[in-house]
């Protein structure tokens, strides 16, 4: 592997670690904590070790399609690959951040379909990279359904900032 080779695909897992900071920055804390959730919500500790994996598969999975087809063979499939990047570190911004599981039920719908639009756009590219991204994609629609079940079951502090 060239040193080009790496210092891309480090360029690659800054940007997931980007996406990721927002995560970082704001905890899951006594708010969610308080909150009533399904039986079936997986435990506080799961998510970190989870997402990690996840965004290290996002990073290899963009940096296979960089180094198949550059920023001009591939302008298209990197800019929805960059916008699912922002969408997923918008997320916990509105979730955690504002407390608003309800627009976050919004945000996320639409990270969904971002992470079905890269993988639709990466596999006439790279199959191996578009592939990389199936357990993202499932974990996002798991997130989406976790996320309607909460909404669903604080209905009086789903639009709100209460404590």
């Amino acid at each position: 592997m060239t040193l080009d080779s790496v210092l891309s695909l480090l360029a690659f897992v800054v940007a997931c670690a980007a996406a990721a900071t927002p995560g970082i920055a704001f905890r899951p804390g006594a708010w969610y904590r308080s909150l009533a959730k399904p039986s079936w919500c997986p435990p506080d500790w799961l998510f970190g070790p989870v997402w990690t994996v996840l965004y290290v598969a996002v990073a290899v999975s963009g940096w296979l399609v960089w180094r198949q087809a550059g920023f001009d063979g591939a302008a298209v499939a990197l800019t929805v690959y960059g916008a699912q990047l922002v969408l997923n570190g918008l997320w916990s911004t509105l979730f955690f951040g504002l407390r608003r599981p309800d627009l976050a039920l919004a945000e996320i719908v639409l990270l969904w379909l971002c992470v079905l639009m890269t993988i639709a756009v990466f596999h006439p590219i790279h199959q191996t990279a578009a592939w990389i991204l199936v357990p993202y994609a499932a974990w996002v629609s798991f997130a989406v359904i976790l996320n309607f079940s909460i909404w669903r079951l604080n209905p009086a502090r789903a639009s709100s900032r209460e404590p």
